[in-house]
């Protein structure tokens, strides 16, 4: 079946993005020729065109979006213009699959539909969802706008991934997909990327523990609710025994260290934004405990968070809000505080530290599931056979 493939992104550069990068190489080990288009990083992935382990790689730039909704029009429509553009220089392809957000490549898609290609949208986000969580607008012309897209979006595409079995469940019943044209492929960390090394007691500032956040910081993914957390941690329950890392960025990185200074916590918070590999491993090999405080709200249920799955990979014990798709992810990796209760999250830390033996215990759960049942050896032939329902 294989082909000439392209994928296109505008969420991330590539390889930063690992689903995408694994799906490349996945599809170029199955025989493919695969090209990618995709923006260029702000500190790596920055050539304009390169090849990587036989991936061809073309980047455009891009200026991140800034303030309201107004911003994403700008950023997608220049995305979206870079894409057209990129797309006809590589010329007709056998499949073209488009990773979303946002919800406009399907006219990059369409384009090369009529020249012969298939589509496969790999739905990483429910926009919809995203737009209600992020924006405190309501369903508003917007929100009506990118319904719109995203009901575009599935009437073009001959399957849909799904990265998840709630996503599925909406490309079915919202969407209006067969459930034979819709395949699960799960996010799964590279095993072999995460591994323990040489525990530094220098990275925990001189307290016994510490405690890591990873992930991307923007209005819904919680790190103003960690920090509350953690405050609470502090007064409530009168524990100063531990250091925070908060490793990564994004749209609120400033909003959330100014954030920790107002709380008081500036001497027991440390923000590193993003970091190499090698130090991203230091941080998470010398964790106690990781957080995962993504609070509810419309996409967050439904969505399978990197974050968690990577916490797994370190043999990390997890907190977590009580959401849907997390409890699926982590399992008994996990210990889940009710919805949006800081208080309740802060207390199971507290459990957490007080118990090296349950923290070993939920480390050794989580690193059984993501080489397991949740690994990407599971996702990779999911990823094959949705290829060859669309090539059928």
């Amino acid at each position: 079946m294989a082909g000439k493939a392209l994928i296109l992104v505008e969420n991330l550069s590539v390889p930063f993005d690992r689903r995408v990068w694994q799906e490349s190489t996945t599809l170029r080990d199955a025989g493919w020729d695969v090209h990618v288009i995709c923006p260029q990083g702000a500190k790596r992935d920055t050539e304009p065109h390169v090849e990587i382990d036989g991936v061809k790689i073309y980047r455009y730039p891009l200026r991140a979006a800034t303030g309201g909704p107004l911003g994403y029009v700008q950023e997608y429509g220049s995305a979206l213009r870079h894409t057209f553009r990129l797309a006809r220089r590589i010329g007709p392809v056998d499949v073209v699959h488009a990773c979303n957000p946002p919800d406009l490549l399907f006219l990059v898609a369409r384009m090369l539909k009529r020249q012969g290609a298939r589509f496969v949208f790999d739905q990483h986000d429910l926009v919809p969802e995203l737009y209600l969580s992020r924006f405190d607008r309501g369903k508003d012309f917007l929100y009506r706008a990118v319904c719109r897209l995203e009901r575009l979006t599935y009437q073009a595409a001959d399957v849909v991934i799904a990265t998840n079995e709630s996503y599925r469940e909406v490309a079915i019943s919202r969407g209006g997909k067969k459930p034979e044209e819709v395949f699960v492929v799960r996010s799964a960390p590279a095993v072999e990327r995460f591994h323990q090394v040489p525990l530094e007691e220098s990275i925990k500032r001189g307290k016994p523990h510490l405690l890591c956040y990873l992930g991307v910081m923007g209005p819904q993914d919680g790190v103003d609710y960690a920090l509350r957390s953690l405050a609470r941690l502090r007064d409530d329950l009168g524990r100063t025994d531990w250091h925070a890392v908060f490793v990564g960025g994004g749209d609120t990185f400033e909003d959330m260290i100014a954030f920790s200074r107002e709380l008081g916590l500036s001497d027991s918070v440390e923000f590193t934004g993003r970091i190499p590999d090698e130090d991203l491993l230091r941080y998470l090999s010398a964790a106690d405990v990781c957080l995962a405080p993504d609070p509810l709200n419309p996409l967050n249920d439904v969505s399978t968070m990197n974050k968690i799955m990577e916490y797994m990979a370190m043999a990390r014990p997890i907190v977590s809000f009580d959401l849907r798709e997390a409890r699926v992810s982590a399992g008994d990796a996990a210990v889940y505080a009710p919805a949006n209760d800081e208080s309740e999250f802060a207390k199971l830390i507290a459990r957490l530290l007080d118990d090296p033996q349950e923290r070993r215990r939920m480390g050794e759960t989580g690193k059984a599931r993501v080489t397991g049942p949740l690994s990407w050896e599971r996702s990779r032939t999911a990823l094959l056979a949705a290829y060859e329902a669309a090539c059928s």
